[in-house]
């Protein structure tokens, strides 16, 4: 089978969540209902930047393998490979970790 290929478009990317620990500092596990969303993520894949009003392009502030947050219910989930991943407008993120 052939392995799928995604590039997002305008000012979108494509965010692995990173999930949070499955145990606390006291040591209790958490079952996955008890879980946060996770609210960090690595960018996997960066579309090219949206347009201005004069048509020109505008380069993105993240690239791929930044880590970011972003708030708790943003992005579309999609399942890629098997994988939960997140497509969202670079205007959905909030910052880069690092």
């Amino acid at each position: 089978m052939a392995k799928l290929t995604f590039k997002p478009l305008g000012g979108r990317v494509l965010v692995s969540p990173i999930e949070q620990e499955e145990v606390t500092a006291g040591g209790i596990v958490l079952p996955e209902t008890a879980k946060e969303k996770p609210q960090q993520g690595k960018v996997l894949a960066a579309g090219p930047g949206d347009r201005n009003d004069k048509g020109e392009r505008v380069e993105m502030d993240v690239k791929v393998g930044d880590v970011v947050l972003f708030a708790k219910y943003s992005g579309t989930e999609v399942k890629i490979d098997g994988k939960k991943l997140l497509i969202m407008r670079e205007s959905d993120l909030l910052g880069i970790v690092g």
